[in-house]
């Protein structure tokens, strides 16, 4: 019921910072938890972010802690994730995914749908 398109990929030098949107279809945006996850060639997909339905609450995974804002805007039915201080180590691919109605939620498994991610790329 819900599909997710992530944008705003590409390539920035460390230090930098990038925009991630992802664009949700459905009627029931707001019903649901966002998250962000990323993946590398070969890792298993690691948690970044995820911000509740009313966006009053948010959590991070340390590795982004300081740097990434999740943020939602449930009238354009799309989630952003603003990433700074870009480290090489974030290149990877990330992904926008959703849950229905729970919180938290910081693992893949409790995630129902999932977009088909955009890559990063920092250059050192």
């Amino acid at each position: 019921q819900v599909q997710l398109v992530e944008s705003g990929g590409g390539l920035a030098q460390a230090g930098g910072s990038l925009r991630l949107s992802c664009a949700a279809s459905g009627r029931s945006f707001s019903s649901y938890t966002m998250g962000w996850f990323r993946q590398a060639p070969g890792k298993e997909r690691e948690f970044v972010a995820a911000i509740t339905w009313s966006g009053d609450s948010t959590y991070y995974a340390d590795s982004v802690k300081g740097r990434f804002t999740i943020s939602r805007d449930n009238a354009k039915n799309t989630v952003y994730l603003q990433m700074n201080s870009l480290k090489p180590e974030d290149t990877v691919v990330y992904y926008c995914a959703a849950a229905f109605a729970r919180w938290p939620a910081r693992t893949v498994g409790q995630y129902d749908y999932w977009g088909r991610g955009t890559q990063v790329t920092v250059s050192s």
